[in-house]
């Protein structure tokens, strides 16, 4: 277990939400066993949805009944991803979890959405030496994430909330609002 000077290990930084090292041999652990379950989920038949359920549950934090995530699916580490009961996620999700993703009930999101926490220092010394951070993504009951959305680090968005396909989320987004575009901006409320 690698530690910083303050005692902590790159892990026990990163889940706090701290800079962190990404190289960090017990993470990259985790990540090799995130992406061996992501790889055995992707392989699973649509004729064994048990199969596919119990992968799934391994691989998270934690899935509402119900939940239907259609492969492909990737992420970082599956243990920070919270889903909530009858969330639907068509092909091709990606979900990188260096933070918490709390996915509430009854969301649906479209092809090619990606739930991104990870940050990156802006000066390039820092990023040579793969120090990171990251910031939560949450996203309340019975929203729906069009096609191809991106959600960016440190983003809330608010119960029954539509962001337009293509949109690209930088900032909260309240509940009961239709946001497009990139920044996505609130068009209409509900």
């Amino acid at each position: 277990m690698s530690n910083d000077t303050d005692g902590r290990s790159q892990r026990e930084r990163m889940l706090a939400g701290d800079p962190y090292i990404a190289s960090d041999p017990e993470l990259q652990r985790e990540s090799r066993r995130a992406a061996v379950l992501c790889e055995q989920y992707n392989r699973t038949s649509v004729e064994r949805p048990d199969e596919r359920q119990r992968i799934l549950r391994e691989l998270c934090a934690s899935v509402g009944e119900g939940v239907e995530i259609r492969p492909p699916f990737f992420c970082d580490y599956g243990s920070q991803i919270r889903i909530g009961a009858r969330t639907f996620a068509n092909f091709n999700l990606v979900a990188l979890d260096v933070a918490p993703i709390t996915i509430g009930e009854d969301v649906q999101i479209s092809p090619n959405v990606q739930l991104l926490t990870p940050t990156h220092p802006i000066e390039p010394e820092p990023r040579r030496a793969k120090i990171e951070g990251a910031k939560p993504i949450a996203i309340g009951d019975n929203v729906w994430l069009g096609g191809g959305v991106i959600v960016c680090p440190g983003v809330t968005i608010g119960e029954n909330t539509v962001v337009g396909a293509g949109s690209v989320v930088v900032r909260d987004l309240p509940a009961n609002v239709v946001a497009v575009g990139n920044p996505a901006r609130i068009v209409r409320r509900i």
